[in-house]
């Protein structure tokens, strides 16, 4: 008291009574900062039990005494016990206090069995604890998004379905989110549709493909389980079989096409080389017709052909000039 009744002489000495009421204020604003006696109060009359030097401690810890304070607040009017280190080590870890003593707060009236411990895990693990305890109460409708698939008549469907899922709370932790749920149901409802024999029997029944899917289990190792399925909605697409038909008829009409001009390529090229041929035996023939007046000189030199055999020679080829060029005439007018 003596030193305090010092330092009060002293700033009036030097600021005055001014200077020691502007000290005393930012004093008291520090001592409250870090002793929040507001708090401890607030705690106190709602029956929680802290000190204040726990307060002031929390501090140091980098853990603000606000939130833990008000998480026991709500936790002792809910009639839960929650431990102070445990909250201030949930907080430290990165976890958010408040969402999970509102989804302890909610669980405890909705009579989920959830712990503290697993609580912090799957807060921890990313997922938002008091949404899956909402979800557990509450179920979730998800919409997929259109799913195509072929009837064994080749008829596309376009179906969309709403998938009814209530959050498993064990399951939480490790297991497979929204998407999931929505690949699964996808693939299940493209199952069911190829398996039917005609798209008018889906049209007529829709509710058989609900039944399949759910008979699948789909919600093995997910985080959720599902309640129903239902389809929405189903639109007719496109006529995929004969679209398919129409392309293989094309490919087998351009396949036939190829053949086709491969073979009249290959008759082209054999009357091509005929030509050739024809021409070189008519060359052959000319080249012999040409020795015939060297044969018949060397006749004459060597006393075997006589002038009359000559002559009938020529006689001989006259005549036939003449009937080749009658039979030529009589040809045409046949023509």
């Amino acid at each position: 008291m003596e030193y305090f009744g010092t330092f009060g002489l002293v700033m009036i000495e030097y600021f005055g009574t001014f200077g020691l009421v502007v000290g005393i204020f930012v004093l008291l604003i520090i001592i409250l900062y870090f002793i929040p006696i507001g708090l401890w109060f607030s705690a106190l009359v709602s029956g929680v039990r802290i000190s204040l030097l726990q307060l002031f401690l929390m501090r140091f810890r980098k853990v603000p005494p606000s939130i833990i304070v008000r998480a026991l607040i709500e936790g002792t009017k809910a009639g839960i016990k929650l431990d102070r280190d445990k909250l201030e080590a949930h907080y430290l870890a990165g976890g958010k206090v408040d969402m999970v003593v509102h989804a302890l707060v909610s669980a405890e009236k909705a009579n989920i069995d959830l712990g503290f411990n697993m609580a912090t895990a799957i807060d921890l693990a990313g997922r938002d604890v008091f949404e899956a305890v909402q979800m557990s109460v509450n179920p979730k409708v998800i919409d997929t998004p259109p799913v195509a698939a072929v009837a064994k008549d080749g008829i596309q469907l376009i179906a969309k379905a709403r998938v009814t899922v209530r959050a498993s709370i064990k399951q939480l932790v490790g297991g497979a989110g929204e998407d999931t749920i929505l690949a699964r149901v996808g693939e299940g409802i493209v199952s069911s549709i190829g398996s039917s024999h005609t798209h008018k029997a889906v049209l007529e029944n829709p509710d058989s493909i609900s039944k399949v899917v759910l008979d699948k289990g789909l919600d093995a190792g997910t985080a959720f389980e599902i309640l129903s399925i239902d389809i929405a909605d189903i639109d007719i697409g496109k006529n995929i079989g004969a679209g398919l038909q129409i392309d293989q008829a094309s490919a087998d009409k351009n396949i036939a096409q190829a053949k086709a001009e491969e073979r009249r390529a290959m008759a082209v090229a054999l009357e091509q080389e005929m030509i050739a041929k024809a021409q070189e035996m008519r060359a052959k023939v000319i080249e012999a017709e040409a020795q015939v007046p060297l044969a018949i000189s060397e006749a004459f030199k060597s006393g075997n052909l006589g002038i009359m055999d000559y002559m009938k020679y020529k006689n001989i080829m006259a005549d036939t000039s003449m009937r080749d060029s009658i039979a030529g005439e009589e040809k045409k007018k046949k023509k």
